[in-house]
């Protein structure tokens, strides 16, 4: 196996991570760009935070999300840069919106449980988008009559919200402040009023 100065190896991992269509771990940076270089678990480890920590004061930060390692532009630089884009983010409805809390807060759950707290039914259309978008997936069925399909995030949620894990979801009192702070009425019976 060929070797490499820790300045080089910092330099392909920075390139590597931005370069790539989607975040990369530390096992597929070894599987892949590393395969034929001696570079163990703690060297890569410690080249990845240092990268952090030289990008930290930056526009541009190396984070670390579900999926792996990868570069993003501050959260507070939003406002300006949204404008390079002439599309919109795309607008999502309340009850869709509702429907990804109760999976992401409840996971696994059925359809059925969902329309339960909110008490109106889910529509195919919003299973359907976000399905398609790669935020949920049948992780198995539960054992009752019917068998409904049990429901739950995936790494593609995680990503797009630059989680790690659904331990960084946010406090289900953190999102009613939110929704206090935009003037957003709670309905009567808002669902993430039952999240534990």
């Amino acid at each position: 196996m060929a070797k490499i100065s820790d300045e080089q190896l910092k330099q392909l991992v920075e390139a590597a991570i931005f370069v790539a269509d989607e975040p990369l771990s530390p096992e597929k940076l070894q599987e892949t760009v590393l395969l034929d270089l001696k570079v163990s678990q703690k060297r890569l480890k410690a080249v990845i935070d240092e990268l952090q920590l030289d990008y930290r004061p930056r526009g541009v930060q190396l984070v670390k999300v579900a999926s792996g390692y990868r570069f993003q532009s501050m959260d507070s630089l939003a406002p300006w840069l949204s404008k390079l884009w002439q599309e919109q983010a795309p607008r999502y409805s309340r009850a869709l919106m509702e429907t990804l809390a109760l999976i992401a807060y409840r996971q696994p759950i059925t359809r059925g449980e969902i329309e339960d707290v909110r008490g109106v039914s889910v529509s195919s259309n919003i299973i359907k988008t976000l399905t398609e978008r790669g935020w949920i997936k049948v992780v198995g069925h539960k054992e009752v009559p019917g068998r409904p399909a049990l429901y739950a995030t995936t790494k593609g949620f995680l990503d797009y919200f630059s989680l790690e894990g659904l331990e960084d979801l946010p406090s289900v009192e953190a999102l009613s402040q939110l929704e206090e702070q935009q003037d957003i009425a709670l309905p009567s019976q808002h669902p993430l009023q039952d999240l534990h």
